[in-house]
């Protein structure tokens, strides 16, 4: 009888693993899951607006570049128009200039005749 108490006492000791887990153990495995998923969350949150920045970048950078092409354009436009009218004004004032050489002649030689002939009446 003493032998079989002794046998019962050394099966009540376990030398392998146990399969379940404590509240302890169980607590820390909920809180891993719990911070998996909110890391998760956050990650694709950061890469959501890292996507959207970038997507305003671009479209910043296009309409920098559109306005600038259209800044651009119409400087272009106005220096065409400048030069047109400086081109014109040249034009007109080189014809003034010449109608009023022409006028001047014209008037010189009108008073030359009518000196010619002053002098040639007080003879």
């Amino acid at each position: 009888m003493f032998r079989t108490a002794i046998a019962r006492q050394t099966r009540l000791f376990a030398t392998s693993a146990r399969l379940s887990k404590g509240p302890i153990e169980m607590g820390k495995d909920a809180l891993k899951a719990v911070d998996r998923t909110v890391s998760d969350a956050a990650v694709k949150g950061i890469e959501t607006g890292e996507s959207v920045a970038g997507t305003v970048k671009e479209t910043v950078g296009q309409a920098t570049g559109t306005a600038s092409q259209k800044t651009g354009e119409a400087s272009g436009s106005a220096s065409e128009v400048a030069g047109q009218a400086k081109g014109t004004a040249s034009d007109l004032a080189g014809q003034a200039k010449g109608k009023a050489a022409e006028l001047k002649g014209q008037a010189k030689g009108a008073y030359n005749e009518a000196a010619g002939e002053v002098k040639a009446n007080t003879k």
